[in-house]
């Protein structure tokens, strides 16, 4: 398989991860980081175990013939840009979510990857954790039947203890409490779901807390999601939370159901009054250092070689994931149902 050489676009908090991921996986090395603020080529070799080179601009970078693949990691108002000129560049992409920050910069990118015809990962790393690849595969095998009722829902306080609390407060830079953080557990509940989206409706509140309160959106959103179907879920955000991080998921099958890292099934092997705890690691932390980025880029890297698509993590998924995420910020802004025939 071929090794791709992959430059880093903005170096952050979640580029560092990125690049240990990248340099400790299959199938990729960080070659290039390019960055406004002024960096150290020596520096950043000793710190990620490989030479780079530093570029001061977006356009030497991409200009550089030697670079396959972009690693966006900037600030989220920069991601539609970025994303068009890569594409527009010939080089594949991964990207931080959010992918970008209104339905216009949403279609946008999406036409300019399909255009260009490259590859394109973004990063809604949870449906690679043990978490969510264990219950994917005990939803395909039909263990707790068809699920009629799902919820998943983020907590992560981001105050000023937290990196990105100093843009995050902003609307142009958070967007909204899905967009912010949220959207890993809506995504997270449509995979879980596997259906198409119909109408959702969007509520929201905000802590009393000076510190939360210095956010120009509100920071706890609950969406309601009905399916064609006719199914329904629920997707919480709260980054206004004063407790551990916590990713609560929770479904309800015909024959059973999944809770957290826990399980109940309807047959006579199990006991209905009490629940199995599976051997799934948890989503337990919002540091991006425990994050499966390694099994995501290296799966990107491996459908690149074969031509593919990314699978569970590719264009398609994330333009779905953020069509239901700006009707519910929608519905939200509107305080009515929305449909999604409204954004599609």
């Amino acid at each position: 398989m071929k090794t791709y050489n992959v430059g880093v676009i903005g170096y952050g908090w979640a580029a560092t991860a990125h690049i240990d991921a990248i340099n400790g996986g299959t199938g990729g090395k960080v070659t290039a980081v390019c960055s406004s603020r002024p960096l150290s080529a020596d520096e950043l070799a000793a710190k990620h175990g490989a030479p780079v080179r530093i570029y001061a601009s977006l356009e030497d970078l991409l200009a550089d013939p030697t670079i396959d693949v972009v690693s966006i990691t900037s600030y989220p108002w920069e991601h539609a840009t970025q994303a068009i000129a890569a594409a527009q560049a010939g080089k594949h992409i991964i990207l931080e979510k959010p992918m970008v920050l209104t339905l216009d910069d949403l279609r946008r990118v999406e036409a300019a990857v399909c255009d260009a015809g490259v590859g394109f990962c973004l990063c809604f790393e949870c449906r690679w954790s043990s978490q969510f690849l264990g219950i994917k595969t005990m939803l395909e095998a039909g263990k707790i039947g068809r699920v009629h009722y799902g919820e998943v829902d983020y907590y992560h306080g981001s105050g000023p203890w937290y990196g990105q609390y100093r843009w995050n407060i902003r609307k142009l830079g958070g967007g909204s409490s899905l967009l912010s953080a949220g959207c890993h557990a809506l995504d997270a509940l449509l995979l879980c779901m596997d259906g198409e989206v119909d109408e959702v409706m969007t509520y929201a509140a905000q802590s009393a807390n000076p510190d939360f309160q210095k956010y120009e959106y509100p920071t706890t959103s609950v969406t309601l999601l009905k399916f064609k179907d006719g199914r329904v879920g629920k997707c919480t955000s709260v980054i206004d939370c004063v407790q551990p991080y916590y990713f609560h998921t929770h479904l309800v099958g015909s024959g059973g159901s999944i809770l957290d890292q826990k399980f109940s099934l309807n047959t006579p092997d199990y006991d209905r009054k009490h629940w199995t705890v599976s051997d799934m690691k948890p989503i337990d932390s919002g540091d991006v250092a425990d994050h499966p980025y390694r099994a995501q880029f290296d799966a990107f890297f491996k459908a690149l070689s074969a031509g593919r698509s990314m699978p569970l993590t590719g264009l398609t998924e994330a333009v779905a994931t953020h069509e239901v995420i700006f009707a519910a910020d929608r519905s939200l802004t509107e305080n009515r149902p929305v449909k999604l025939a409204e954004i599609r």
